[in-house]
């Protein structure tokens, strides 16, 4: 089964965000400062953001995304 996967970068802003789903959501903090998850109404993962991107150079970055059950 296919996935259509959005990545925007904003160079100015030194911002990407990828979505896998477009629907309606909102942006909570992780567990690391740069990255936000974009999760849905259910808490089910839709997308992240890494802020200051240029940051990552050289260094990988790791981070596990979970959808939060009510």
């Amino acid at each position: 089964m296919e996935r259509e996967i959005k990545i925007w970068y904003d160079k100015e802003g030194d911002y990407l965000e990828v979505l896998f789903e477009r629907k309606k959501g909102y942006f909570r903090e992780t567990e690391n400062d740069a990255v936000m998850e974009k999760v849905d109404e259910e808490g089910n993962i839709i997308g992240f953001s890494v802020l200051k991107v240029s940051a990552l150079k050289g260094k990988p970055l790791s981070i596990a995304l979970k959808n939060h059950v009510a």
